[in-house]
């Protein structure tokens, strides 16, 4: 299996792509060049914006990863000949962010443009098994939630029959009495 970039990948090194963090100071490195630019030249090229926003993708902050997905979105419109590869960042974003539903849009997407990237969808079955756990998690927590309501319903009904039977013996001592 070869993915988009050339090189074998498997599951395990899905997973490190999906959990490779950069370090303060190379994000800090692109942050400078991008912001020079914008200051410069009041206008940031499409290079050091994809530059820029793969370190943000790649920070273990998530309001960092939001600005990433803001520029990849950005440059999907205004960079069209390189859409392919900022839809394969908007799906790892999405992923790292745990947004699994937004992530397979443009994981899809992506397939659309390129249906036997390997590496697409190595990402596409991470995204399936982390749906079938979030599934499993929610029907669980459900499943729980509808246990201890039964448990609740069984004591109310245990309780109104108890007290329901208690009240029958005086009913029946007032039947028996005499009238006056």
């Amino acid at each position: 299996m070869f993915g988009a970039f050339g090189k074998q990948e498997t599951p395990k090194e899905m997973e490190e792509i999906l959990n490779d963090t950069i370090t303060p100071q190379e994000l800090e490195k692109f942050e400078k060049v991008y912001m020079k630019e914008l200051k410069d030249k009041k206008c940031v090229t499409a290079k050091t914006q994809f530059e820029y926003a793969w370190c943000l993708v790649r920070s273990k902050y998530g309001a960092d990863i939001n600005n990433g997905v803001k520029i990849f979105e950005g440059l999907c419109k205004d960079d069209p000949d390189n859409k392919r590869d900022h839809i394969y960042y908007l799906a790892i974003a999405y992923t790292r962010m745990k947004d699994y539903t937004t992530a397979q849009k443009y994981v899809q997407a992506f397939l659309e443009i390129e249906p036997n990237n390997m590496q697409v969808m190595l990402l596409d079955e991470h995204i399936e098994k982390e749906l079938n756990k979030e599934f499993k998690k929610d029907a669980a927590i459900a499943g729980g939630a509808l246990l201890v309501l039964g448990g609740l319903l069984g004591v109310g009904f245990a309780l109104a029959k108890k007290y329901h039977d208690k009240k029958k013996p005086d009913e029946e001592v007032r039947k028996n009495e005499p009238a006056n």
